[in-house]
């Protein structure tokens, strides 16, 4: 049975494939009726889209203390990524892989910051100690403390009853706006590919304005956001 139209009369069957799939690309260019709202991916109080939460917090630097806010960054892309504790198991693989890409993210203006509940003397031993250990020993970026749980509660990451945090990460732009949320359950670490492609494909949207399908690396096609341009990439890719 034919349904009714918004605008009156009756969309066919045919057409209703089509409003649909219109209305899917409003929604990914932001705006129509399926918009994103503004309860929309939050976590605390961090909603993508709006600008993250600030914080101050010590940190170690290169093997000593300084302090570090968010506004240090602007200008800048950075990715914020909490773990559990120090002198676990996962968490120092997840930190030596991110140290490790450190300057792959720095040429794209972007930086990597670690934050824990641990205090900054408990990452400063924990730096201090050898790999072979169980320790970080030398990394190229900051770990922040956040042992007042301020930031974890901020960013919607601390698991209360344990008090400690759940493995959130979030890409912030140089605008100081959220553009991603992930959040792990303990046990399983990330991937610091993803993370790295995930900022090349939000730069690239800020830089091009096209959006970016299911799987893109720089240099593969990306999709002109409105009905009659994205043809163009679904005609090439069908």
């Amino acid at each position: 049975m034919d349904q009714p139209s918004p605008e009156g009369g009756a969309i066919k069957p045919g057409c209703r494939r089509a409003a649909s799939c219109a209305r899917a690309v409003e929604r990914e260019a932001g705006f129509g009726a399926g918009a994103r709202s503004d309860k929309d991916m939050a976590s605390g109080k961090a909603h993508v889209g709006k600008p993250a939460p600030g914080f101050h917090a010590t940190a170690v630097v290169d093997g000593a203390f300084k302090e570090i806010k968010l506004s240090d960054y602007k200008g800048k892309y950075v990715v914020l990524f909490f773990y559990p504790l120090d002198f676990t198991f996962v968490c120092p693989t997840e930190i030596i892989a991110f140290s490790e890409r450190a300057e792959d993210f720095r040429k794209l203006r972007c930086e990597i910051l670690g934050a824990s509940v641990d205090s900054h003397f408990t990452h400063l031993a924990w730096v201090n100690t050898p790999r072979k250990e169980g320790g970080l020993g030398t990394i190229n970026i900051p770990l922040l403390s956040d042992l007042t749980r301020s930031m974890a509660t901020d960013y919607g990451v601390l698991k209360e009853d344990e008090g400690i945090t759940y493995r959130g990460l979030f890409i912030i732009d140089g605008k100081g706006v959220l553009r991603q949320i992930t959040v792990n359950d303990l046990p399983v670490g990330r991937s610091v590919e993803e993370v790295l492609r995930l900022v090349q494909a939000f730069q690239y949207t800020d830089t091009h304005g096209e959006v970016c399908p299911a799987g893109w690396h720089p240099g593969s096609d990306t999709i002109k956001p409105t009905v009659k341009d994205s043809k163009e990439y679904f005609a090439k890719q069908h």
